[in-house]
């Protein structure tokens, strides 16, 4: 059996290439069904399912916007803002081990600096290295 992991757990809701894309438009400001598809690249079908689950665990919230007829955007939940320092830190790491010559979106801070996200405790506010850390509680496969 595999080991038990809020990991896993977090990627059966969001480990999927059009709920990360939907949920980094929806980051960026873009709502519409219609241009959420357009800029992820996403079939209208593989898209609705993904809003669909995401609305449904509680990361997005669909409003209507227009009666007549009747359209709807798509609004992150608090549950989904969190996501955000997740998407930021995916994208650095792409940035740097994957993505060949410049960053294709590079991110200013409002302190006036070029985003860099780093983990760090939130205790000491040193950043998290894996050699500093120890698991107090860790499942064990069974």
């Amino acid at each position: 059996m595999p080991r038990q992991c809020s990991i896993a757990n977090a990627l059966a809701v969001v480990g999927e290439r059009w709920s990360l894309l939907a949920l980094r438009e929806i980051f960026l400001g873009v709502r519409r069904f219609d241009q959420i598809a357009r800029n992820t690249g996403a079939s209208r079908d593989i898209l609705t399912t993904r809003l669909r689950k995401l609305e449904e665990t509680g990361l997005l919230e669909r409003r209507l916007y227009e009666t007549h007829p009747p359209r709807h955007e798509y609004v992150l939940t608090e549950s989904g803002q969190a996501l955000n320092s997740v998407l930021l830190t995916l994208m650095s790491w792409g940035d740097r081990y994957v993505t060949e010559g410049e960053p294709p979106a590079v991110w200013e801070h409002s302190c006036g600096e070029v985003l860099e996200p780093v983990t760090v405790c939130a205790a000491c506010h040193e950043p998290v290295r894996i050699q500093d850390l120890t698991p107090l509680r860790l499942a064990v496969p069974q």
